[in-house]
């Protein structure tokens, strides 16, 4: 790591609990080839092993100590600590592969109206087994209506993202009140401020494992209810209505499956409802399967 007072990047990982693979992590980072790098690691309030684990790495990195706030709390504390021109995210249990923050800084360098970038990811099971890849979409590039459409579009996720500092703190960073949904909520604010692009090339690791995923239904649900609420007004004028809409319902379908597999029928058949008025034409096909299932008991 260059130690400077302003480095082109700035690192920040946010640690809670992660004695077990933040080794992994923060070496992938000290590993790059790209060296004019800053490291900060958010500990979240950590009662395991972490705190001395990250004590072992000296002046390698530079450690934000806090009570635990979830997520985006970390990561936004993170972001406050950090003075590069671009800041870069990575979750404590994935990885980089060497040459991933110089592919990405000389993408930016050589397109200044990028907003941010993301690349291909490897996804990996507990035993390091490729279980699949988390690849860009069909084009190198995405609109807030691509983001808004798909929220997989910005492939490997937050450990994927590097994007401009000043533009993240001018956004106000992570939206700290949603639950699920707030990674997305930053990319359709960085998408609408200015232009994404992803490297094909496959520069991330990102670990699938039984658990990774919250269980928190509801919390998820109002999440990612309110994200789309908030951001309508991003999309241009013309998708604010029906488009819209038609996302909104698919949203509502997508926790309907899930609360039916909970046992939830009653949500599930509340939040079908929900879509069908919302986009009776575009979604009312799916809504109809979904229905159906729920009802007779179909696996969904």
């Amino acid at each position: 790591m260059t130690p400077m007072t302003e480095p082109a990047v700035s690192v920040v990982i946010p640690a809670y609990n992660a004695a077990w693979c933040i080794r992994r992590a923060v070496d992938s980072v000290l590993a790059q080839s790209f060296r004019d790098v800053e490291l900060v690691v958010v500990d979240d309030g950590s009662t395991d092993d972490t705190a001395a684990i990250l004590r072992s790495y000296g002046g390698a990195l530079r450690v934000v100590s806090q009570a635990n706030g979830g997520m985006s709390s970390a990561r936004n504390a993170g972001i406050r600590a950090a003075h590069g021109r671009y800041v870069a995210f990575l979750d404590s249990d994935d990885r980089w592969l060497p040459h991933k923050l110089e592919r990405q800084v000389a993408l930016m360098t050589a397109q200044p109206d990028l907003a941010f970038c993301a690349a291909t990811a490897t996804l990996e099971d507990p035993e390091g087994n490729v279980v699949g890849a988390w690849a860009c979409s069909g084009k190198s590039e995405a609109s807030v209506a691509d983001v808004f459409a798909s929220h997989a579009t910005i492939a490997g996720g937050a450990s994927s993202v590097l994007a401009r500092r000043d533009l993240v703190q001018a956004l106000g960073g992570f939206d700290e009140t949603l639950f699920g949904a707030e990674d997305t909520d930053l990319w359709i604010r960085l998408a609408a401020a200015g232009r994404f692009a992803c490297i094909a090339e496959p520069l991330v690791v990102v670990l699938k494992r039984p658990g990774s995923v919250s269980r928190n239904r509801l919390r998820m649900r109002a999440g990612a209810i309110a994200m789309t609420r908030k951001n309508r007004g991003l999309l241009p004028t013309e998708k604010q209505g029906a488009f819209w809409r038609t996302l909104y319902a698919g949203t509502l379908c997508d926790y309907a499956k899930w609360a039916s597999r909970d046992g939830d029928r009653s949500g599930a058949l509340t939040d079908l409802f929900r879509a069908f008025l919302l986009a009776p034409l575009s979604r009312g096909r799916l809504i109809a399967g979904i229905t159906l299932a729920v009802l007779t008991g179909r696996p969904l």
